[in-house]
């Protein structure tokens, strides 16, 4: 019978951990209903007048085009 060696056995156990632990980790959290976060795709969003980081104020109607408008919020990694 051949042996096999702690190097084998060690990588092994490894990929069983890897496998297992995302499994585990993701087992407490609650789902998220997307439809709570927000305005949805097709429907109006609700007037507003914010700064941008230049202090230019944006409206609603300022930023749509011909086709719409996509408002993408970014939080930045220094906040």
């Amino acid at each position: 019978m051949k042996r096999r060696g702690w190097k084998t056995t060690t990588t092994g156990v490894l990929a069983l951990l890897l496998c297992w632990l995302p499994i585990q980790a993701s087992q407490g959290r609650d789902s998220i209903d997307v439809r709570m976060l927000g305005p949805q795709t097709g429907e109006l969003v609700p007037e507003f007048n914010l700064p941008d980081q230049n202090g230019q104020h944006w409206t609603r109607d300022s930023i749509l085009g011909p086709n719409g408008a996509i408002l993408l919020f970014h939080r930045s990694a220094d906040w």
